[in-house]
């Protein structure tokens, strides 16, 4: 403790092991995933997926689309076809990351350039911040339940906060309580989460299959949505869909960038295609059975009630406040464990990228969680910033192109071939043009200069933008499919031939190797142009 009352005393050791030359910093989270911390298989995907689904927000996403005046066939529709279309980029990215061990900071300087790659980590940590806030809120709900389950005058609890505030004494409490059992949680290390994702697997298996089974028994079926009729119609009718279809795919686009970050840490590249499959199912098993509980609550209640957590708190009773008490720990856990796998360990490793003489995962961790969950205050964000939400949603339109970019460049342009320990270098092969990839730059400016209207407009929507609107319905399609074109062209046509090699090139514990495992000298790292 002594060493960290000096500003030296923060500063992390460098890892002997790592290729960054002298005068530039890593440190282990930065580096290869080391062999001992490759303990994920594909039924850990298969649960950090379950794990990062479930949540309320996934529950809720057919109210969105019912409520522009579409009918359960077409939310279905969105939430199956988007889940599936993201379904082949985010596994693509995923099993780059399973190939190469390193996280998305890292991974990025290969298409983007070494200094280039600043602007989508940072893009993400931003994200990353504002959705660790907005997640960490819509976890007091459900904390509240569990705590009146225990002492019901909880519910009538006084309010001694000042309206203008933006959030209650009750809340509050609520709040503080999540926060504190969270955080010990975030600063478990990635290798060693399977335990809390099999966890939550469990309770929120048991608690959704619950709430349906129960909903649907006392209603005597699954209600009257199935009935109710489309109130749009013709070419307005079509392009709710469309935005439908492309709301569904965007919504994950953050996690779908961040993947390699957790693909990492698998010890067999192929066991990361099981979430091709498994990523759609639960997206539409989850949303699916949130359009069928509200459908039976319409008859139960009166209305539809598409909050599971306004269903939790009709349960009074012996019998009813325990089940509040399961179900409300097990929508805290889920809420735990979407921001655990969506924006804490991401954020942390942006953090570690752009400053890794100070941060590693762990210390980005909190960094992350005080930043997100304190200081950027978020009940005034859900409150007194509507269009500040409008906006954070608009920033779907870089992650997009920068999804784009990564695939071209890993698939298409390298074809699976990279010099990994070159990625450490900022003067090494993919230096490009100081730091700066040029083809990934003209890739982002086609991909996101038609979709800035629509990001104006989300931000104050009584500027018109006329029919760039029609772009920003189909924002997500066009962003990644021109990106990707755009990047391949230009890299095939202008190719950079000095990062070009012939074969993937490891390192594992300070060795490098090709992809059979042979030991290569440093010195037979010469760019090679490929066929």
């Amino acid at each position: 403790m002594k060493r960290k009352t000096t500003i030296a005393g923060w500063v992390l050791p460098k890892q002997e092991s790592s290729w960054a030359p002298p005068g530039t910093w890593t440190n282990i989270d930065l580096d290869v995933t080391p062999l001992a911390r490759r303990t994920w298989t594909s039924w850990t995907i298969v649960g950090y997926w379950i794990s990062d689904i479930i949540s309320v927000q996934s529950w809720e996403t057919g109210s969105s689309i019912l409520a522009v005046g579409l009918t359960w066939r077409e939310a279905i529709l969105a939430i199956v076809l988007g889940s599936s279309v993201m379904a082949v980029p985010m596994t693509l990215n995923g099993y780059a990351g399973s190939k190469t061990h390193v996280p998305f900071p890292i991974l990025a300087r290969s298409s983007f350039g070494y200094q280039f790659s600043k602007f989508p980590i940072v893009v993400r940590l931003i994200t990353c911040l504002f959705w660790h806030a907005i997640t960490n809120y819509l976890a007091i709900a459900p904390a509240t339940q569990v705590i009146r389950a225990i002492w019901p005058s909880y519910r009538d609890l006084p309010n001694w906060i000042p309206e203008p505030v933006g959030i209650t004494t009750q809340q509050m409490v609520s709040y503080f309580i999540v926060w504190i059992i969270q955080f010990p949680l975030l600063l478990i290390p990635p290798h060693r989460m399977k335990w809390l994702f099999v966890a939550k697997v469990i309770m929120m298996t048991a608690t959704v299959v619950g709430m349906l089974i129960w909903i649907c028994v006392r209603a005597g079926g699954s209600g009257t949505i199935w009935e109710q009729s489309a109130t749009v119609s013709g070419s307005q009718k079509s392009w709710l869909i469309m935005w439908s279809i492309n709301s569904c795919t965007a919504s994950w686009s953050t996690v779908g960038v961040n993947i390699p970050d957790f693909t990492r840490y698998i010890g067999a590249p192929r066991s990361s295609l099981s979430q091709g499959i498994g990523f759609p199912l639960i997206c539409s098993w989850i949303a699916i059975i949130g359009i069928v509980v509200t459908s039976a609550s319409g008859v139960v209640f009166g209305e539809f009630l598409w909050d599971p957590i306004a269903i939790m708190d009709t349960w009074d009773g012996p019998a009813g406040r325990a089940a509040a008490f399961f179900a409300g720990i097990s929508w805290c856990l889920a809420q735990i464990c979407v921001n655990i796998s969506a924006t804490v360990i991401s954020g942390a490793n942006d953090m570690a990228s752009l400053w890794p003489k100070w941060m590693n995962i762990k210390r980005g961790a909190i960094a992350i969680t005080v930043i997100g969950g304190w200081v950027m205050v978020p009940w005034k964000i859900l409150h007194s910033a509507s269009s500040l939400l409008s906006f954070m949603n608009s920033l779907g339109i870089f992650l997009a192109p920068i999804m784009g970019v990564q695939l071209s460049d890993f698939f298409v342009v390298k074809r699976q071939s990279i010099d990994i320990p070159a990625l450490y270098e900022p003067y090494g092969r993919y230096a490009y043009w100081h730091g700066i990839n040029w083809r990934a730059l003209a890739a982002m400016v086609t991909s996101v200069a038609p979709t800035l209207p629509g990001l104006i407009n989300a931000v104050n929507p009584s500027i018109d933008i006329g029919g760039a609107v029609y772009v920003t319905d189909l924002n997500w399609y066009y962003g990644f499919f021109s990106a990707f074109s755009v990047y391949a062209t230009l890299s095939l046509l202008v190719p950079a031939h000095e990062t070009l090699v012939s074969g993937m090139i490891y390192t594992t514990e300070g060795i490098a190797e090709d992809g059979t495992g042979t030991p290569i000298d440093k010195e037979q790292r010469e760019p090679e142009k490929l066929p």
